[in-house]
């Protein structure tokens, strides 16, 4: 196996994870919960995790954390104005400062965290409902530099199915109904997560692409995914033979 293609297997294999774990949730905590501790589990330097929401006219809220440390660091963002979350939700763009201990895209926070927290570097990953801001998946490291391009991808991947996630629970749908929405939209989200993984598509590109195509073939976008999704188990599947 080559260096490049660990961790595109290592990504493929968090994301079928975390569909899985979605998949069998209840509620919408529970789902963000899930995204919180798969990215923790998955991404590598990743330390903490939260996730951050906000509604139009509304202040920003945290939906879920795994420990207290990512909690508070959410909190600094608030209280301090900048950072990678609000960055990611306000700008609608990937925000990325792997060491704060030298130089930082926001020295306010950066002071506050390195002051009160083990983290020592911060990704933020913006989360669209459809076209409109909605929230941020924000991870943090204790080790300055480990948040690395490669880990920065199998990140992308985590706030993508979180996208996924969110569009359910922005109709209201009840617990059962989100499960039964997810069940289609699990293939959507892993075949986003793989055209954004082997090509270096952002998440609207990934998705434009399975749009563009299931256009074109006259097919639900549902089964153009799960083509795709076949299409790269049976290509793993030659390779390994």
């Amino acid at each position: 196996m080559t260096q490049q293609q660990a961790p595109l297997d290592e990504a493929v294999k968090a994301f079928q994870a975390l569909a899985d774990l979605i998949y069998q949730a209840d509620s919408y905590e529970e789902v963000y919960d899930s995204i919180c501790r798969t990215a923790v589990g998955a991404v590598p330097g990743c330390d903490h995790a939260a996730v951050m929401t906000m509604r139009a006219g509304e202040s920003p809220i945290c939906e879920a954390a795994t420990d207290e440390i990512a909690r508070r660091i959410d909190e600094l963002e608030r209280e301090t104005g900048e950072g990678p979350c609000l960055d990611a939700i306000l700008t609608q763009s990937f925000e990325c400062d792997p060491d704060i201990t030298d130089g930082s895209s926001w020295p306010r926070l950066a002071e506050r965290v390195l002051a009160e927290t083990p983290v020592r570097g911060m990704v933020g990953y913006r989360i669209l409902i459809g076209d409109r801001k909605a929230g941020a998946l924000n991870l943090f490291s204790d080790t300055a530099g480990a948040l690395t391009p490669d880990a920065g991808s199998i990140g992308a991947i985590m706030a993508a199915f979180a996208s996924v996630a969110l569009s359910a629970a922005s109709e209201h749908e009840s617990a059962q109904s989100l499960r039964g929405a997810l069940d289609s939209n699990r293939e959507i989200g892993k075949a986003i997560g793989l055209l954004m993984a082997t090509n270096g598509l952002s998440d609207q590109e990934a998705f434009g692409i399975l749009r563009d195509a299931s256009s074109k073939l006259n097919l639900r976008l549902a089964i153009v995914a799960r083509q795709v999704v076949d299409q790269h188990n049976d290509d793993a599947g030659t390779d390994e033979g």
